[in-house]
């Protein structure tokens, strides 16, 4: 037995007009629904992706292909560089959790540090092969989202551009997070401060650095950039050279760091040249999800919710391709002020 309204034969395979007879809904009403349309309410849409689920209801891509020429998935393009144990896998996982119950589909595309960054971005739009696209680490001055801008192709971007185009965004206040950092080594009396940023051509790591350096200038501390090491370098090379800077004359007594996996490198880099966090240093770090506080509680964590970027970007993608206003197309996110305090 089936707990579905209707006892479908196994080999059935079930359409719009299923999902509408089995809620008693018009068809037009169930499409709209499963396209996350803005004019269906949120208990309709739950009521018809929950029936849907439950039938097994999967839209026949050929056939929808044939009539709309959309394929209905959604690319992921990802540098392979990211902090995936952090990061990336919970943006996968709020953006895929969003289209859950949706007409799209997700794929993920990653794209190696060797690599033209254009590959990925010229198949998906010259072959069709998605509808639109998502992806991460903007450039000031991005030839992808040029290229997509240009040719009218649908996208979101995690990150914002300088460029004098308006597309959606979702972006973390990188400058704010900086900041905020700053501020609260100078309270716990850390006068030599060091940064571990993003690498520069990307455009989260000039806001860092620019809040970084404006906000240390301002409390008259002294600031250094680590200059072999980014926070996107393999954690081996940041231990490396954070334990040779903590082992060379006036070492920082306070760190800024850009990526979960740059923040335990350093302080184990740290810790190797003989210093003890929350007594010679202090360490700032941002993640995604709880986790440096079990790594050492000594450590100053402030959150940015990756989760809340996957969800304004799945339903701001989902906008962008139906050529409908979204209810935002872009929005700039912050720490919270009284973390870390």
């Amino acid at each position: 037995m089936t707990d579905s309204p209707l006892a479908l034969p196994p080999e059935y395979r079930p359409t719009l007009k299923t999902i509408a007879a089995a809620t008693g809904l018009a068809v037009a009403t169930v499409s709209r629904a499963l396209k996350d349309a803005p004019d269906i309410g949120e208990e309709t849409k739950r009521r018809v992706r929950e029936t849907a689920e439950r039938l097994g209801y999967r839209p026949n891509r050929a056939g929808v292909r044939l009539r709309t020429g959309k394929t209905n998935v959604i690319a992921l393009v990802l540098s392979a560089e990211a902090d995936v144990m952090n990061h990336t896998s919970q943006l996968l996982y709020s953006i895929a959790r969003t289209l859950k119950g949706t007409a799209y589909h997700l794929v993920v595309m990653p794209f190696f540090p060797d690599e033209d960054p254009m590959t990925p971005i010229r198949y998906i739009v010259e072959t069709g092969s998605a509808d639109g696209i998502i992806l991460n680490q903007t450039r000031p001055d991005d030839p992808r989202v040029r290229y997509m801008q240009d040719r009218g192709f649908p996208f979101a971007t995690h990150g914002r551009t300088d460029m004098g185009l308006d597309h959606p965004y979702f972006d973390f206040d990188n400058e704010a997070y900086a900041r905020q950092a700053v501020r609260i080594l100078h309270r716990r009396g850390r006068r030599r401060l060091m940064v571990i940023a993003p690498p520069r051509a990307h455009s989260y790591a000039r806001h860092m650095l620019a809040g970084f350096a404006d906000e240390s200038a301002h409390l008259g501390l002294a600031f250094e950039v680590a200059e072999t090491v980014t926070s996107d370098s393999a954690g081996h090379d940041i231990e490396t050279a954070v334990e040779a800077r903590f082992r060379a004359p006036n070492p920082p007594d306070g760190l800024v760091l850009g990526s979960t996996t740059a923040t335990m490198a350093s302080v184990h880099g740290a810790e190797r040249a003989g210093a003890t966090l929350a007594r010679d240093f202090d360490a700032v770090g941002k993640e995604a999800i709880p986790f440096l506080h079990r790594f050492r509680s000594d450590l100053i964590v402030l959150r940015e919710d990756v989760g809340r970027a996957g969800h304004f970007l799945a339903k701001a993608i989902i906008a962008a391709i139906e050529r409908r206003a979204p209810g935002a197309a872009q929005f700039l996110d912050a720490p919270d002020p009284n973390e870390g305090l």
